[in-house]
């Protein structure tokens, strides 16, 4: 005879202890943070480690140094190279970095997906679930040098 076996749902802190609310509901109502507000601190948080030299992908950057000529523009975009998906207590972020030369991709990954975790939930209180790291490129000091070369023939 076997006997019956019941499923309970356990919390992390005990049996005993309820929930807790989100960070983001309070007794005086919801707080919610715009999708625009999490790009700018992931883009912010990403571009301060140290081995990211730039964001966004080939095209972007492209469209992104023509946006910055033109006169009064409002200068680069900080939210350039990174995609979020906000829920309600969650986000989501997606990252397109350029990184320098002789830099360890793995570590540096790490150190971004750490820093913009901390970031966006320190400064949002949204749960941030993942971090994704696309290296769309690799700089090397000399394709600067190469576009400041004189022209061989006048």
């Amino acid at each position: 005879m076997t006997k019956p076996t019941s499923t309970t749902a356990v919390s992390p802190a005990g049996a005993d202890a309820p929930a807790s609310p989100p960070r983001l509901q309070t007794d005086q109502g919801r707080i919610s943070v715009a999708e625009n507000v999490v790009q700018k601190i992931a883009g912010m948080a990403c571009r301060e480690v140290s081995g990211v030299h730039r964001m966004g992908t080939s095209s972007g950057r492209a469209f992104g140094a023509l946006r910055e000529r033109i006169p009064g523009s409002s200068g680069p975009n900080v939210a350039q190279g990174v995609g979020v998906e906000v829920g309600e207590t969650q986000a989501a972020i997606d990252l397109d970095i350029v990184v320098e030369y002789g830099v360890s991709i793995a570590d540096l990954g790490k150190s971004i997906q750490r820093n913009v975790k901390q970031s966006v939930e320190r400064m949002t209180g949204l749960e941030v679930v993942e971090v994704n790291v696309n290296v769309d490129d690799v700089y090397l000091p000399s394709d600067d040098q190469q576009q400041d070369a004189p022209a061989r023939v006048s």
